[in-house]
């Protein structure tokens, strides 16, 4: 009989809770506001399922914020800090979030290189910088459908500028299955986060 062949989570190909961490960007108000390439309750939905499946796995999370401390921004959206009401937000006054040390210390911090990152807007806060991480040696998992553009032409292009670069697409039900192959939770958790979440229908034409 053939038997599976283990996977050690820390060095495993593929995302694992012991080897990604989850990155979220700029969920604030008026970035929202500014969204026109997602339905507005789409994104929220996305981004709410995907840090929901942070916490179901004990994922470490980095949440940054723009603008907050300055007074120019509202801080992170509550659907997404009551979900994460333990991550203190990272608040810049960059546009490039790696240009922030105490968001490049946050990310090291974790020892981990499979970076899972959604942000606002993805041609801007998301492309920056990712290009700069994975210049850097890290493995950057852009999540398409959490992140949002200006624009549907500003998403679609940044995206293909992170593709190009290397970046690896992905979308949060994915990272959820993928995650959930070697960890040890409770199925049911997964199954409410689908039912919850998923959409019931999906338009054509």
């Amino acid at each position: 009989m053939a038997t599976t062949h283990s996977r050690d989570p820390q060095t495993d190909h593929l995302l694992t809770v012991e080897n990604s961490v989850l990155v979220f960007i700029d969920y604030q108000p008026s970035l929202i506001d500014g969204t026109h390439s997602i339905n507005h309750e789409v994104l929220r939905n996305n981004v709410v399922a995907m840090a929901k499946v942070a916490r179901m796995y004990g994922l470490p999370v980095v949440l940054s914020t723009v603008g907050v401390d300055a007074g120019f921004q509202q801080p992170t959206i509550p659907e997404l800090s009551d979900i994460l009401p333990d991550i203190t937000p990272i608040d810049r006054n960059t546009v490039d979030a790696w240009d922030s040390a105490e968001f490049r210390t946050a990310i090291e911090a974790t020892g981990r290189n499979k970076i899972i990152m959604a942000a606002l807007w993805t041609e801007v806060c998301l492309v920056y910088p990712a290009l700069d991480m994975l210049l850097e040696g890290y493995e950057i998992y852009a999540l398409a459908d959490v992140s949002g553009g200006t624009t549907p032409d500003a998403h679609e292009r940044g995206m293909q500028r992170l593709l190009q670069a290397g970046a690896i697409p992905v979308t949060w039900e994915a990272v959820m299955a993928e995650l959930g192959r070697l960890a040890s939770y409770d199925i049911s958790g997964f199954v409410d986060i689908m039912n919850e979440h998923l959409p019931k229908s999906v338009p054509h034409g």
